[in-house]
């Protein structure tokens, strides 16, 4: 591995400290404070969360960067589902961004979820980013975001060519991803205390 860097599978002796990565990597970025830390903690212990591909990055001892993965599903338009992949959250440590170790480690967990299978993901981000490394806006395949239709921020990526041809659907977020706001405040208590605040551009 580059850079000084190995990219390893997540161990149950790196809990917390994944979480408390992607605490400071989401901290007042969408909304005051953050609940990525919270959506992780819980995920572990869910049916959907892909263990395979629950991958840190490691620089000199200390992880610096974390991705999760979960299944997910589209629902087709004629009916049935469709089984996909999401990913997230998806950190890297503030001090170390801009360095091109994201892309090292999304890529190296999208191969891998390729060879467990995965015909495709789909996400929510910036196309900016992702655009880069293949993403496309769903509405380019069919796919709608169950939150918004038209999106421009829900993309997907095949990982089998040709996976979402002709089957237009809708996808929604697993339940994972939706977290009860009193229980993450509860357990961001067992954290260092941090300033929630309101920031320009953020989405709540």
């Amino acid at each position: 591995m580059n850079k000084n860097c190995i990219i390893r599978l997540e161990t149950e002796a790196d809990y917390r400290e994944a979480e408390n990565l992607t605490r400071e990597a989401f901290w007042n970025v969408y909304r005051p404070g953050c609940l990525e830390h919270y959506v992780l903690h819980r995920f572990r212990e869910r049916e959907d969360f892909v263990r395979e591909l629950d991958f840190v990055l490691e620089k000199e001892g200390a992880i610096i960067g974390h991705i999760m993965y979960a299944r997910a599903e589209i629902e087709l338009d004629g009916g049935g589902a469709l089984p996909v992949m999401t990913f997230g959250p998806f950190s890297i440590a503030p001090e170390h961004k801009g360095l091109g170790l994201g892309t090292l480690l999304l890529e190296h967990s999208m191969k891998e979820a390729g060879r467990l299978g995965a015909g495709a993901l789909a996400i929510t981000g910036d196309i900016g980013f992702y655009g880069r490394l293949g993403f496309v806006q769903g509405s380019e395949k069919g796919i709608r975001y169950f939150a918004d239709p038209n999106a421009p921020y829900f993309l997907v990526k095949e990982l089998k060519e040709g996976f979402l041809e002709g089957k237009g659907g809708v996808y929604r977020d697993p339940e994972g991803y939706f977290a009860d706001e009193k229980e993450a405040a509860a357990f961001d208590k067992l954290f260092p205390p941090k300033e929630k605040l309101k920031l320009p551009g953020q989405l709540v």
